[in-house]
């Protein structure tokens, strides 16, 4: 099932039900993440905008409901591109901006592949051979800093600059060796540097701890996160010819279940969750009366003062002063905000 294009849900719910749950879990709002989108709605009741995600509306005979835009019909793609704004970005895209990033990171060209147009005139990329070498003398610049830098995609859809499964413009899958996600990217470093499964469990951790990514639709988001799931199934089988453990699996999960959040970009809140002019009762000393509830984030475009519900991201490596947690909880606007 791994190294399938487009992920059976019915697989995943025998072979991993918790790691399932996990996947569809929301931690803002501790319900499931929701379908944010209309292009359900024919399905019925389960599948309208404001409806969570549950794991009966995706397995048994609703099993295809989901599939990446790849191998979605030219029709539908077209209709989220004008209804949603869907962006496509073909994969020779993301990884030349991904290499714009490693450039300056390694501060020279070529790290982890070469760009190329073949004899049709497709363009593709040739895989760097042998290790990959860190800047020499440099404390900043190690295989460890590298893998623990935190990187973003933001409005990340089904994670093309994360994870690079398959190819987004033909369907077709991609091998380990030559993906070029800024996930795979650090996994491929691990792999190289690391040698027993102990180790390089400890050092994949850290990478899908520095990987983040947000979303408004909640069919894409689970897209990205099932996507970010097998690649680490992928890398760890490439590596040790062997699955791991359920609890590694689960706790990877976990950590992409943080990472990979379901937000309005542009407020900072759950999606569609501010109020603004709607009307409520409220009853006082001269009897009920309506009043009309004004969210000043969305009235004054001001990120700071929406009504609605701010997401929450986990800081991994970071103690709460007040709590005294571990990989403490805060929201995202405040990690942006000047």
């Amino acid at each position: 099932m791994s190294n399938e294009v487009d992920i059976s849900e019915n697989e995943l719910l025998e072979a991993h039900p918790s790691v399932f749950q996990k996947l569809l879990f929301d931690h803002t709002t501790r319900k499931n993440i929701f379908w944010a989108t209309d292009s359900y709605v024919d399905l019925g009741e389960g599948y309208q905008p404001h409806d969570e995600i549950t794991i009966p509306k995706i397995t048994g005979e609703h099993g295809l409901v989901l599939r990446p835009r790849a191998i979605k019909s030219r029709e539908e793609q077209t209709k989220r591109s004008r209804d949603m704004a869907e962006v496509f970005t073909s994969s020779w895209t993301c990884n030349a901006q991904n290499n714009l990033v490693d450039d300056a990171w390694f501060g020279r060209k070529h790290v982890f592949n070469t760009e190329m147009t073949d004899a049709e005139g497709n363009h593709t990329w040739i895989p760097t051979e042998g290790k990959i070498v860190f800047p020499e003398g440099d404390k900043e610049k190690t295989w460890q800093k590298y893998v623990s830098s935190n990187v973003i995609e933001v409005t990340c859809g089904e994670g093309p600059y994360l994870v690079s499964r398959y190819d987004t413009v033909t369907g077709e899958p991609i091998p380990v060796k030559k993906r070029i996600g800024l996930l795979d990217r650090k996994l491929r470093i691990v792999s190289e540097n690391t040698e027993t499964t102990g180790d390089w469990l400890k050092q994949a951790q850290k990478a899908f701890m520095a990987t983040y990514g947000f979303e408004w639709q909640g069919d894409n988001l689970l897209l990205a996160r099932e996507a970010m799931f097998f690649s680490f199934i992928d890398y760890f089988k490439d590596k040790f010819d062997k699955l791991p453990s359920e609890a590694s699996m689960e706790y990877i999960a976990y950590i992409i279940s943080w990472n990979l959040w379901q937000m309005d970009g542009l407020k900072g809140v759950v999606p569609d969750s501010c109020k603004n002019g709607v009307k409520k009762t409220v009853a006082d000393l001269f009897g009920a009366h309506e009043e009309t509830i004004h969210c000043e984030g969305c009235e004054k475009n001001d990120i700071l003062r929406h009504n609605g519900i701010y997401c929450l991201v986990r800081e991994w490596g970071h103690r709460d002063p007040k709590t005294k947690e571990n990989n403490r909880k805060t929201r995202f606007i405040d990690l942006i905000k000047p």
